[in-house]
């Protein structure tokens, strides 16, 4: 009998890909299941949910309440494995990993420090200047900026973003000191941060949870974003590229599904983010061929994935398009 794998995906929204991919993979011959995927939200309005087998509607993650909501969850449907699709939610989740498993629940993803440095712009930065990774200049200190303006180590334009932020929500671009004083001014917990002028490029990976080696790697060139995520892109290959992000989630430690950001400049690879989790672009990479979610699952059952890096067409365009749900809901 094959062994079955019920996964639980936490802030589902609009990734609607997402749960189709897990639902396809746990889908055996003549359309039987070996498993189930059950999504949750905060909001019933999340399309994404109506893809699930089953939905939950919980409260917000930063409620007291809500991991004591989603535990529930586990034991009713006897979940396997519980992953997040937004980066607050990861260092949350991974914190809590031995209530999970006493639940009989895998966490899908990093160590908490991990997923903490990778939502901290400043800690992520130092991390990679300290280990000799080419990243953007960034500060937390406005004086040091300046004087790094003053002293021609960095030029305007600049970018003001929060420190955890994520999405490219209240970021803003500035052109001269008078903007960066008056925004940092008008915020908190700020960082100025140098403006990379290159390539963008994205990269998914999946780091084997068994062996913990990269076994998979998509790379693609972002040809135009929106609301901070990929909306077009291109596949292709540089075998620099696997190896610099091969040293790199080696030496930092990372496992599971892992989402990059970089820029190519003057044929330099700098690291711009990294979110440890399905990336918004994560589609390109499993259309091309690259099926982390079947790595994933794969893990759970104890099966170590073999090497793949690469293993993908170069010239595969991406373009992201809207789709309409319609729904209606009892008045009560």
């Amino acid at each position: 009998m094959e062994q079955m794998t019920n996964i639980l995906i936490l802030s589902a929204g609009t990734r609607n890909k997402i749960v189709r991919y897990f639902k396809e993979t746990l889908t055996i011959r003549e359309g039987k299941r070996n498993g189930y995927v059950v999504a949750a939200d905060m909001s019933r309005l999340a399309p994404s949910v109506y893809e699930a087998d089953r939905f939950y509607q919980v409260s917000a993650v930063t409620e007291p309440g809500y991991l004591n909501e989603v535990f529930e969850i586990c034991r009713k449907e006897k979940i396997s494995a519980v992953l997040s699709l937004i980066d607050p939610e990861l260092g949350l989740l991974s914190d809590h990993e031995a209530e999970f498993s006493e639940l009989g629940v895998s966490v899908i993803g990093s160590r908490p420090e991990l997923c903490d440095m990778s939502l901290d712009k400043m800690q992520m930065y130092q991390w990679l200047t300290e280990h000799g990774y080419q990243t953007a200049k960034s500060y937390t200190d406005k004086e040091t900026f300046f004087a790094d303006i003053a002293a021609g180590k960095i030029f305007y334009p600049a970018f003001v973003k929060p420190r955890t932020g994520s999405a490219s929500i209240s970021v803003c671009r500035a052109e001269d000191e008078e903007t960066v004083k008056f925004l940092l001014k008008h915020g908190n917990d700020l960082l100025v941060q140098e403006c990379l002028e290159g390539q963008e490029i994205g990269a998914d990976i999946y780091v084997d949870m068994i062996s913990k080696e990269m076994v998979s790697a998509f790379t693609k060139k972002k040809i135009a974003m929106r609301a901070g995520e990929t909306d077009k892109a291109v596949s292709f290959q540089d075998e620099r590229l696997f190896e610099l992000l091969e040293k790199f989630v080696k030496e930092a430690g990372y496992e599971g599904v892992l989402d990059v950001d970089l820029f190519e400049i003057d044929g330099e690879y700098y690291i711009s983010e990294v979110n440890p989790r399905f990336g918004g672009g994560y589609p390109h990479a499993h259309e091309s061929g690259c099926n982390h979610v079947k790595m994933l699952v794969n893990n759970l059952r104890g099966i170590v994935n073999k090497r793949s890096v690469g293993a993908y067409e170069e010239g595969i365009y991406m373009m992201k398009y809207n789709e309409t749900s319609i729904r209606k809901f009892s008045s009560k």
